[in-house]
């Protein structure tokens, strides 16, 4: 009887342990297809770039340094891989984002190239672009932070230093600038 006892508690640990693991397995998987979410994302986001800075130049002949900059940051950022190094492709993105925000602030001194139907059909495509994006960082972050639980709390933990899994991806966060409040009078003087 004894033996039958330690037989099925052996049985009831190592089934324990594997639905543990394999827990662990599909939330660390989730981060990655998390991870190629944003890459897909963001792909077609530097497909967009060049299109809407072809049609800005003739309109925004001064602006040229800023679209460079634009230029430079997207041909760096297609040659990153979000899964190999998360936390560089967060900084060039965050850094995208911050140089394309400026790029709008310019755009809105051109009435000519805002009321422009075709630059206007690019920016609706660009703004649902921008839309997925913040969609896949979401999800990004929401795979993150299941994993980071999973493998922090007990028993996952033990579990997870058993077989190696980490949670050692970054989240997405907002830049700093991106976290300060805008105030609405600097628009009308």
């Amino acid at each position: 009887m004894e033996k039958w006892i330690a037989i099925v508690a052996a049985v009831v640990v190592m089934g324990g342990f594997y639905v543990l693991y394999v827990s662990l397995v599909k939330k660390k998987n989730k981060v990655k297809e998390a991870a190629s979410g944003i890459d897909v994302q963001l792909k077609k986001r530097y497909d967009l770039i060049p299109n809407l800075l072809q049609m800005a130049a003739k309109f925004m002949e001064h602006e040229k340094g800023l679209m460079t900059e634009i230029v430079r940051l997207r041909t760096e950022a297609i040659k990153k891989d979000f899964g190999g190094n998360p936390q560089e492709a967060i900084d060039l993105a965050n850094q995208i984002d911050a140089r394309l925000h400026d790029f709008w602030l310019s755009v809105e001194n051109y009435p000519d190239l805002k009321s422009n139907q075709t630059m206007m059909q690019a920016m609706q495509t660009f703004s649902e672009a921008e839309e997925h994006i913040a969609a896949a960082r979401r999800f990004y972050n929401a795979s993150v932070n299941d994993l980071k639980n999973a493998v922090e709390i007990f028993p996952g933990n033990v579990v997870a230093a058993m077989v190696g899994i980490r949670a050692d991806m970054p989240f997405f966060e907002a830049e700093k600038q991106e976290k300060q409040r805008i105030n609405a009078d600097e628009f009308f003087k």
